[in-house]
């Protein structure tokens, strides 16, 4: 937007947009689970077995936080990829 014409610029608004994403991602998950639709990577749901109904349940469980937390720590690998 502003003329920067540098790979490093580049590269860290690629992972700033990726890090929000998937905060974005978060965010709306209680949002949508309320229309009975779950955006989430189930690799990382089935790892911790979790299923889409726990999401849609709005289950508090461990293993449900534990599914946002791995989630959470993708976006926060990104950040300090910036970093």
């Amino acid at each position: 937007i502003l003329g920067v014409r540098d790979i490093h610029a580049d590269h860290a608004a690629s992972h700033i947009g990726k890090a929000q994403g998937i905060v974005t991602c978060l965010r709306a998950t209680p949002y949508h689970s309320t229309r009975r639709k779950v955006f989430l990577p189930m690799d990382i749901c089935m790892l911790h077995g979790v299923s889409q109904e726990d999401f849609i349940r709005c289950r508090q469980e461990k293993n449900v936080r534990d599914v946002i937390y791995d989630i959470a720590s993708q976006a926060h690998v990104h950040l300090e990829h910036v970093r």
